[in-house]
């Protein structure tokens, strides 16, 4: 039996923590902090790893149209729509069941959030899942026609005009062109490891890292895949993203690299992770709300949430993977 990746479950656990860091940071008050702007400027291609692991590992973009799509909507969709609803019953359960603690909550609701967003209220991560769907099913057409394979190496420049348009496309799809991209460049980044040598491969790896040290401190520039913004140089901010992905995964990939437990954990069961957080961040801090508490600018309140968060997180993963809609774990036909 083929032993499983570590490498990438590792770097997966690494990318839930450091996105459940930011969304508990940002719900307690300490983005404009010196430091999480730090934290930011050599973390912000984390969330792009999904699509290039997404890549890097995928098989199954040919064959049957129809069963396809059928397919990554049960597994991706299904989760998305499951947790969209649980995380609004418990937004708007607070918002207009104590009308008077969530007024000003309340008059921030656009009726626009139903179209022009992929994410729900109570569940902003879900962005996240509708554009991986869109993009799996993207890559299967264009896949199809081998002559279209180079006009994904254009994406990343659509997927910047359509920032400086604003962001036009509905349901926040504007991201979609750098997720194919960065879907594409795991792809051929495990050909180009299947061409050479575990040591050429650490060599290449290695000068990919302090490429993007360099490159990162002298022309910096930084990509938000969730709204498909660039900040500071551009050019910096895709150049740079792609050394990470490649350097980071290509070094772990090559290294003998044991199971490191907790972080494994989280990235083998990272979907569980991501859907289920941001409905208990806003249950804690509503609950707290709700009663007249605040965790604003508490460090002893990012604390005990944070703990929180993870603790129930830990409970509901063999809970959740149990239910099909909830995780998105359909068992394969035969």
């Amino acid at each position: 039996m083929k032993q499983r990746n570590h490498a990438f479950d590792f770097l997966c656990g690494l990318c839930i923590i450091r996105m459940l860091l930011l969304h508990l940071i940002s719900m307690c008050g300490y983005r404009s902090e010196f430091w999480f702007g730090k934290l930011m400027a050599w973390t912000f291609f984390f969330m792009s790893f999904f699509f290039f692991k997404a890549g890097y590992f995928n098989k199954t973009v040919s064959g049957n149209s129809l069963e396809y799509i059928k397919d990554k909507a049960k597994r991706l969709l299904t989760p998305y729509f499951a947790w969209g609803a649980i995380g609004s019953i418990i937004y708007f359960g607070f918002v207009f069941g104590v009308p008077s603690r969530f007024h000003k909550v309340a008059e921030r609701l656009t009726w626009s959030h139903l179209y022009d967003q992929s994410h729900f209220y109570g569940d902003p991560p879900c962005w996240f899942l509708m554009s991986f769907f869109t993009a799996y099913i993207a890559i299967h057409f264009i896949y199809k026609v081998k002559y279209l394979h180079p006009v994904i190496l254009s994406f990343p420049f659509v997927s910047y005009f359509l920032w400086k348009e604003h962001n036009p496309l509905w349901m926040s799809m504007n991201n979609v062109f750098m997720g194919v991209f960065f879907f594409y460049l795991g792809h051929l980044w495990k050909i180009l490891q299947h061409k050479v040598s575990r040591k050429q491969i650490i060599c290449i790896s290695i000068i990919l890292i302090l490429m993007f040290i360099v490159g990162n401190k002298m022309w910096h520039g930084e990509y938000d895949m969730s709204l498909n913004k660039f900040v500071q140089n551009p050019w910096g901010a895709g150049i740079n993203t792609t050394l990470a992905l490649c350097g980071i995964s290509g070094l772990l990939l090559a290294l003998p690299m044991k199971r490191i437990p907790v972080i494994n954990y989280i990235g083998e069961h990272s979907m569980v992770f991501f859907v289920a957080h941001y409905p208990l961040i806003y249950f804690y801090k509503f609950t707290h709300h709700a009663f007249g508490r605040d965790v604003w600018h508490h460090w002893d309140e990012f604390i005990t949430m944070s703990l929180f968060v993870l603790v129930i997180c830990f409970f509901l993963v063999p809970f959740v993977e149990k239910v099909p809609i909830l995780s998105g774990r359909f068992k394969k036909k035969s």
